[in-house]
């Protein structure tokens, strides 16, 4: 289990990820549960590859971050943030 930490009053996210498998691990069986990591692990992976790509991109003077020709061209996953939440895109 993982520890519970505070940051400024709130569970940070991390606890928070824990909290919640564990919650779900505690419904299911184990050969079901291994495909729920696996898509959370594959998500985290391109939420990772873009946001990487998107600073990138954001300090490059020339560059778009906001055209998905530039993440295409990077064989990165174009997600549009938009008001704060990833919504992954695929073409």
């Amino acid at each position: 289990m993982a520890k519970t930490k505070k940051v400024n009053g709130d569970l940070n996210f991390e606890a928070k990820l824990w909290q919640a498998a564990d919650k779900m691990r505690n419904n299911m069986d184990a050969a079901e549960y291994k495909h729920v990591v696996l898509g959370l692990i594959f998500l985290k992976y391109i939420s990772d590859a873009f946001a990487e790509l998107y600073h990138k991109l954001s300090s490059t003077k020339g560059a778009d971050p906001e055209d998905a020709d530039e993440y295409r061209a990077e064989n990165v996953f174009y997600a549009n943030i938009g008001d704060g939440s990833i919504i992954v895109r695929s073409r």
